[in-house]
């Protein structure tokens, strides 16, 4: 990859327009798709997206906008999918070619329903692209404080160590400093199990728990992570850095943490439909936690807090008896 690589971003929501944020302050054009026309038109009119991270203004001279995304694939050799994954094979559905001559970047902190597989899976999987030939992004960072400008941190995960240097330039910038790492599946499973454990923080938060029984629920979901990790793909990982630990620390926490947020309305007496229409925004977690669970059936990791969330979220067990279970099981 060189200063000739086309670049683009594959959704419309906080993560992609953060991303978009970051990657103008490098590259002379971005080619960005998203998926209503309406959306488009307002942001070249007014150089910002009108739904999320409204105070982020864009040069839109620098940005070519798409809403067909056969057509942004075929003119991008670097594509940075920002997509939800419960969205993500719908959208590809519409591109008809093969991805052999495309770098696929994942901003995805979930997994594909149906095939539970991550989207570096995925792709490898369903489409062959080689692990060669994908990136991860991971945190701990929200598309907030991007926006906001404030010191943040990205590991970009990749086989292909030169890819991933040019990767990580682009990102980085006077606040978000990178890393690289090789762990594509630990970065990759973290960030989606670190959502699911948020949801769960944010249960017991909204049922009234306090950060003393916060801290030791986040530090037993530190240990199921490794446990999975462990079981399912042994690596030479340093499991408290920042894209492991750090990650489910800001998303367990954070004002910002859109799975957080679900679970704190969980608790406090929403459904999980009428909660998640009133966010507006995709939780990955709430999806991510069923697919985890299928996964987990076959490799029989000991993931009590996992369960708890998935038996609340679609068994529908009372919040509060389900989490005084948790008690139990937590040390």
């Amino acid at each position: 990859m060189n200063s000739n690589t086309r670049i683009a971003i594959l959704g419309g929501g906080s993560w992609a327009t953060a991303l978009a944020k970051l990657l103008l302050n490098n590259v002379t054009h971005l080619n960005w798709f998203m998926r209503h026309e309406e959306d488009i038109k307002f942001i070249s009119k007014y150089k910002h997206n009108p739904k999320y991270l409204t105070s982020v203004l864009f040069d839109t001279a620098k940005i070519t906008f798409y809403a067909d995304i056969q057509k942004i694939i075929e003119d991008s050799d670097l594509l940075i999918i920002a997509i939800p994954a419960p969205f993500l094979e719908e959208s590809l559905n519409y591109y008809k070619d093969t991805y052999q001559d495309k770098f696929i970047v994942s901003a995805v902190k979930g997994i594909i329903p149906d095939h539970n597989l991550t989207v570096a899976e995925y792709f490898n999987q369903v489409h062959k692209v080689p692990f060669s030939s994908v990136a991860i992004i991971s945190g701990p960072c929200h598309a907030e404080e991007i926006a906001l400008e404030r010191l943040s941190y990205l590991t970009i995960s990749s086989k292909n160590k030169k890819d991933a240097k040019y990767i990580a330039e682009i990102l980085s910038c006077y606040y978000v400093r990178t890393k690289i790492s090789s762990d594509i599946y630990g970065t990759e499973y973290a960030a989606v199990l670190k959502n699911i454990v948020a949801i769960g923080a944010g249960i017991c938060h909204g049922l009234g728990y306090g950060d003393n029984f916060q801290a030791v629920l986040v530090s037993n979901a530190h240990q199921e992570i490794k446990r999975f990790l462990d079981k399912t793909y042994k690596s030479k990982r340093r499991i408290n850095s920042s894209p492991y630990l750090g990650d489910l620390l800001v998303t367990a926490y954070s004002q910002f943490s859109r799975n957080r947020t679900l679970g704190t309305m969980i608790g406090k007496g929403y459904s999980v439909q009428s909660a998640q229409m009133e966010m507006n925004m995709v939780a990955e977690g709430s999806y991510a936690v069923s697919c985890i669970k299928q996964i987990n059936e076959k490799n029989k990791v000991n993931m009590p807090i996992v369960n708890a969330v998935y038996n609340i979220l679609h068994e529908k067990i009372s919040p509060a008896i389900e989490i005084k279970l948790l008690e139990q099981n937590l040390k």
